[in-house]
């Protein structure tokens, strides 16, 4: 269990029963049920304005005024801040003058970097933040820690692989076969983020570390059953999905970067720590995810199952009792990557896992979110583990995932999620 804070695990290498390591990687259980945020946050000094919560909206608006067209390159944006955000509260005192502007000098010194574009918004910010902090010694050395750090690992991640070129190069459509990705309507794109698997992970030893066996086989039962529920519950003209099922696809259809920000960020300003465990969350988060989506990018791009919209709309369906509908049309429209894992599941396994493995299984409060791609409705939730069921429910109600494709994704993101917080004292060692 994660008995002891990052911090701690840093200079004391983590130790786990093998025993206990396999459960965790082979099944993605919790490393920890008790929450690990429940004691008193120390009293605030000179303001009462949390500083963490404060920087984790600039960077929110910051990646979506003017972020990436590719997902893991703002997750990468993310993580880089915040793993830098936390190195630099590790490196000094526990004072508050020092821990808040090392922090906010790390973000910023981040972002500034990574989207020039937005400096003069991200400067006025910073302005707004060092106002606060009283005049010192331990305010500069704040500021230039958090500058060195991030400096530091701006350069250790130079040329990682997860600029949008690397992480969506040409890829030519595979020769058209029975179960293979073809590109799909209605624009018929070409393949997305087939480079990912090739990036740099923080954490992860390797792409293919937890890749899941293959797909159901074609001809197989449980092929007709994911096709079946997919073509009856995810038409665009379906009649038996009921509309509470229509409008929770409709929810989580958007970015999962996007929607997922709410959600960290409740579990972010409800924690009662100090700031270096409020950057530790948010860093791993995102280390976490951007290593599940280079192992998403590995497995899509092994198996390059082909998805629903093709297989109910082909000659041979793949299943001698499955119908050929040349008109079948989803609710939603398909991505252009392989269905095979869903990369919404990835996410959202992942992001339970370290939710859960380092706040709990419900959060301190229930939280609400809300969606671009729904606008004017709420959802409200107590446990992590909730969105990620309605996300397995959702991708097949869209009509762009099996079912088999969306539980493979969370286990994927759960095991990735769970070997990253086994070894994240790696990151401040």
């Amino acid at each position: 269990m994660l008995e002891h804070s990052l911090r701690e695990q840093a200079v004391r290498p983590h130790r786990l029963r093998s025993a206990v390591l396999a459960v965790v990687l082979a099944t993605g259980t919790a490393i920890t049920s008790a929450p690990a945020f429940a004691s008193a946050r120390p009293a605030r000094g000179h303001t009462d304005v949390d500083v963490a919560v404060e920087w984790y909206d600039v960077t929110a608006a910051t990646i979506a005024a003017a972020g990436s067209p590719t997902q893991v390159t703002d997750s990468r944006t993310w993580a880089i801040s915040w793993l830098s955000a936390a190195r630099a509260l590790h490196s000094g005192p526990h004072q508050r003058a020092f821990q808040d502007a090392a922090l906010a000098s790390a973000v910023r010194t981040s972002l500034v970097s990574l989207i020039p574009a937005r400096t003069a918004e991200v400067d006025a910010a910073f302005a707004v933040t060092l106002a606060r902090i009283p005049d010192g010694p331990s305010k500069d050395r704040g500021v230039a820690a958090g500058a060195d750090e991030a400096t530091s690992l701006l350069a250790e991640r130079a040329g990682d692989g997860l600029d949008p070129a690397s992480v969506s190069p040409p890829y030519p459509a595979p020769q058209a076969a029975p179960g293979i990705w073809q590109p799909t309507p209605p624009a018929f794109g070409s393949a997305a983020q087939a480079g990912t698997r090739f990036a740099k992970p923080f954490l992860l030893s390797r792409a293919d570390r937890f890749r899941p066996g293959p797909p159901p086989a074609l001809g197989s039962s449980q092929y007709r059953a994911d096709l079946e529920e997919v073509r009856d519950y995810g038409a665009a003209s379906s009649t038996q999905r009921a509309q509470a099922q229509t409008d929770i696809a409709q929810f989580w259809l958007g970015s999962s970067l996007t929607l997922y920000n709410g959600v960290l960020r409740a579990a972010l300003a409800q924690s009662r720590r100090p700031a270096s465990r409020q950057a530790e969350l948010v860093a791993l988060f995102h280390v976490a995810l951007v290593d599940t989506q280079i192992a998403t990018s590995d497995t899509k791009y092994t198996y390059l199952r082909w998805r629903p919209v093709t297989a109910i709309r082909a000659a041979d369906t793949g299943h001698p009792s499955i119908p050929s509908d040349p008109a079948w049309t989803p609710l939603h429209t398909t991505p252009s990557h392989p269905d095979y894992p869903s990369g919404h599941n990835t996410y959202s396994g992942a992001a339970e896992q370290v939710l859960t493995s380092l706040v709990g299984a419900h959060s301190r409060e229930p939280f609400t979110l809300t969606s671009p791609t729904a606008p004017g409705a709420t959802r409200t939730y107590t446990t992590w583990k909730a969105l990620t069921d309605e996300n397995v429910d959702a991708r097949v109600w869209s009509g762009i995932h099996t079912r088999s494709a969306d539980k493979a994704g969370v286990t994927l993101g759960r095991q990735v999620a769970a070997y990253d917080l086994l070894h994240a004292a790696r990151l401040f060692s």
